[in-house]
């Protein structure tokens, strides 16, 4: 029964009615609703509502002089339906306005980094240096993957560090072909594996690209059509990882794909305290040094550079951090919290 929408409509056909003409506008309007009351009447016709909006006409009608017979209202004009087609094929592959298009509003982002030792920052901003020798995925979800290899940072050292970074970036639909970046230690390319920029052939190929921001040094890729940017850089002898992506992309995954670093952080039989590091008074001061020199704020990333610094004896460890704290500060949504105090 649609006896609401008629309501709506005659309340609309009459609400700013004025000047000399009033009357038979009034009678126009009470014409229509009329009309709208008798299309509805089949399916209506146990409806209170109706009812007594039936005999409420025929009171106003008899009030107003309106004849039953004449002109009615110009139907009120709709709304234009949203052009599904031409948003999609000018926009399904930028997040950002395909987001704002259908929710109203910018998305909000997440932040994640691995680094150093390595350390890892998580989505939810908790903070966790890690063992975990071997192969572990940072994300596993419906759009990424990102496994970490680590080894050794020196022969029987409990520390670990980076080695290896695999990025795959799952098929989608009309916007990009899968690809897969990777990179391993002096070898940081700025191309995917199969030698391609940019996402393939597809009309959205252009939303993915990869660009070196400093040779050897420091790769970005850009992902619009996820709303997501990882930058992956290498500093000494390790790589680092840091990715600002869409919170709606990072919560897309399945109960099965639980173990993500980025998502629930070290498992705790992995996680190592960063003061176990620390018993050379000597090397501490000296790394403590070297490290307030790019990281003036005694944050965890300062506490992860002494940490990288002493256990591996190589200065370069403090550009691992710094980098890392250079990401966040570009890809974190919230300022407040680039610095995590331990």
């Amino acid at each position: 029964c649609k006896i609401l929408r008629c309501n709506s409509e005659y309340v609309a056909a009459t609400l700013n009615l004025r000047g000399s003409n009033r009357n038979a506008a009034y009678c126009n309007a009470l014409r229509s609703y009329s009309h709208c009351t008798r299309k509805t009447a089949r399916t209506c016709r146990g409806d209170l509502a109706y009812h007594s909006a039936v005999h409420g006409i025929e009171d106003l009608m008899i009030q107003n002089n309106c004849s039953k017979e004449g002109p009615t209202s110009p139907p009120r004009p709709r709304p234009p339906a949203p052009n599904h087609q031409g948003f999609e094929s000018l926009d399904i592959c930028n997040y950002e306005k395909s987001f704002l298009y259908k929710h109203g509003q910018p998305p909000s982002y997440q932040h994640c980094a691995a680094f150093g030792d390595p350390h890892i920052r998580t989505f939810h901003d908790d903070f966790h240096t890690c063992r975990v020798e071997g192969s572990w995925p940072l994300l596993d979800n419906d759009y990424l993957f990102v496994q970490a290899t680590s080894s050794p940072v020196a022969k029987g050292s409990n520390a670990t560090v980076t080695s290896k970074l695999t990025i795959i970036f799952k098929n989608m639909k009309e916007c990009i072909d899968q690809k897969v970046y990777q990179a391993e230690i002096d070898n940081l390319p700025a191309a995917f594996e199969d030698g391609s920029v940019n996402g393939g052939e597809r009309p959205g190929g252009s939303s993915l690209v990869i660009r070196e921001r400093s040779p050897g040094q420091h790769v970005e890729i850009q992902a619009e059509y996820i709303g997501t940017t990882i930058a992956v850089r290498q500093a000494g002898r390790q790589l680092s990882f840091s990715i600002r992506a869409a919170e709606e992309v990072a919560r897309a995954f399945t109960e099965e794909q639980d173990l993500q670093l980025c998502v629930g952080g070290c498992p705790r039989s992995q996680r190592i305290s960063r003061s176990e590091c620390c018993r050379s008074r000597m090397a501490t001061e000296m790394a403590r040094a070297l490290c307030k020199e790019l990281l003036p704020v005694e944050d965890v990333y300062f506490q992860s550079c002494v940490f990288d610094v002493v256990t591996s004896g190589d200065a370069n460890f403090t550009m691992a951090a710094h980098g890392a704290l250079e990401d966040a500060r570009v890809f974190l949504p919230n300022a407040e919290k680039l610095h995590i105090f331990q």
